[in-house]
């Protein structure tokens, strides 16, 4: 590739209208990138890693521009957080005259309406037709912290069970849930007690139905925890971080079920498949099941940090004044962003489209699966697509090449994320204002990086 001047451009605005094309004028990272990245290097604590070799600049529609102005394609959305697209308009108008007016009280010392606007909101898009209440906080893994407590102040009890392959956070009892060492538990330790570990439908490996998926895990629950002792079932209805594994068909409804035959609380967390992301506003939904609480946070505000915990009224009640809250938690800033972001989700398309970037994802990731074995699985539901890699003689999962395909695509401009217990998943979560013809130009880097692994 012919490198152009490596002169620093000026800093572009961000949002859609950014030029969408992919454009590298330097390798990546360019010297102005390297120069950012190697302050990083002295002042960020080593621990805080970054998988793309850049320093961002701008975003927009379905690019992020680096400080040397190139410009990538993002696959990524910052991990399933700009599904809106960054800079979107509604949500930076929001911002700025919010900000304009007042940018914190504490919603516990001096409340405001939008924190009221966005538990209403909530209120009515989650799944459920009966009475709920929410609360705000900052992350994923506070509103997951803030949700077993809920439970366990409403039943009494104290177990809680997470499931294999599963992702949670990284705080003290999120790490105790979720089912990755490394990078995300190892040396942490000793973590939160009363927390089980089930079984996963994994449809690719397990060779189960949903039923009899289901029946393994209740089984167990029954005779290594005791229904009595349960509090709460937390799952994320695909998985994140594990590697979009999408359980067999009536596999969640059997798991609720039994959940309400045994009032212990059902907790969907929906963190990374909220909001649009797999063609509904909410996965639970694809699997016609009603959480009796909701986690979510990503998506929810455009790219400002804000989570929330919703469900059924008289759960989310069982707390006593105080016991939930937090000084940033429903920061009027992310309050504005949520409700212009809510607004774009019911009102602009983008859960259709959603569904559209979903069918050109699986019918290209298929088609390169029918002509590579080590392409062993695709799956997902609509921007929330992976492709797991294997040995095509064993399935035995496959990382070196993932990584591969992954740092082939980066370099040549296309920002892709791994994922999976075994690390051998890339997933595609671009924003949902990606063009077509962005998306498969993306895709095609993606096809040439599998087939050049091919030829080493």
């Amino acid at each position: 590739m012919a490198l152009l001047d490596t002169a620093a451009p000026a800093v572009p605005l961000g949002g859609p209208d950014l030029p969408q094309e992919r454009r590298l004028v330097t390798d990546l990272p360019g010297p102005r990138s390297a120069e950012i990245l190697a302050r990083k290097a002295d002042a960020v604590a080593a621990g805080v890693g970054h998988t793309v070799p850049i320093a961002a600049v701008a975003a927009g529609g379905g690019v992020v521009v680096d400080a040397d102005g190139n410009s990538l394609i993002d696959l990524g959305s910052g991990i399933a957080v700009t599904t809106v697209g960054n800079a979107h308009p509604k949500v930076a108008a929001a911002v700025a005259a919010q900000a304009a007016q007042f940018t914190h009280t504490c919603f516990m010392i001096s409340p405001y309406e939008s924190y009221v606007g966005v538990a209403e909101a909530l209120n009515r898009v989650t799944p459920g037709d009966f009475a709920k209440k929410s609360a705000l906080f900052n992350s994923g893994a506070e509103a997951v912290e803030n949700a077993i407590k809920i439970a366990r102040k409403h039943t009494g009890r104290q177990a809680v069970v997470a499931f294999d392959h599963g992702y949670h956070g990284r705080t003290n009892l999120t790490m105790a849930l979720t089912a990755k060492s490394m990078p995300y538990k190892s040396g942490f330790g000793p973590f939160a007690p009363e927390v089980y570990r089930a079984p996963m439908s994994y449809p690719f490996r397990d060779g189960l139905d949903g039923r009899e998926a289901a029946a393994r895990v209740i089984l167990q629950l029954e005779k290594q925890i005791g229904a009595d002792n349960l509090a709460a079932v937390i799952i994320e209805p695909i998985q994140g971080e594990g590697g979009f594994i999408v359980p067999a068909d009536g596999f969640l409804p059997a798991i609720v079920d039994w959940c309400r035959a045994n009032g212990v609380v059902f907790i969907a967390d929906e963190v990374q498949t909220g909001f649009a992301r797999t063609g509904h506003m909410f996965a639970s939904e694809i699997f016609g099941i009603e959480p009796d609480l909701i986690t979510t946070a990503k998506g929810i505000a455009g790219g400002l940090p804000l989570a929330a915990v919703t469900g059924r009224a008289e759960i989310m009640d069982a707390s006593h004044s105080g016991g939930l809250g937090g000084t940033y938690g429903g920061n009027p800033i992310a309050c504005a962003a949520a409700l212009a972001s809510i607004d774009v989700f019911e009102n602009d398309g983008v859960i259709e489209r959603a569904r559209e970037i979903g069918t050109i994802l699986t019918d290209r990731l298929t088609a390169i699966q029918q002509n590579d074995p080590r392409v062993g699985d695709v799956r997902g539901h609509g921007a929330m697509i992976a492709a797991e890699f294997v040995d095509p003689e064993t399935k035995a999962p496959n990382a070196a090449l993932t990584a591969a395909v992954a740092k082939a695509c980066i370099a040549q401009g296309v920002i892709v994320l791994t994922c999976g217990t075994y690390g051998n998943v890339i997933r595609f979560l671009p924003p949902l204002s990606i063009g077509d013809d962005l998306l498969n130009e993306g895709l095609d880097i993606v096809a040439a990086a599998l087939a050049a692994a091919a030829a080493e």
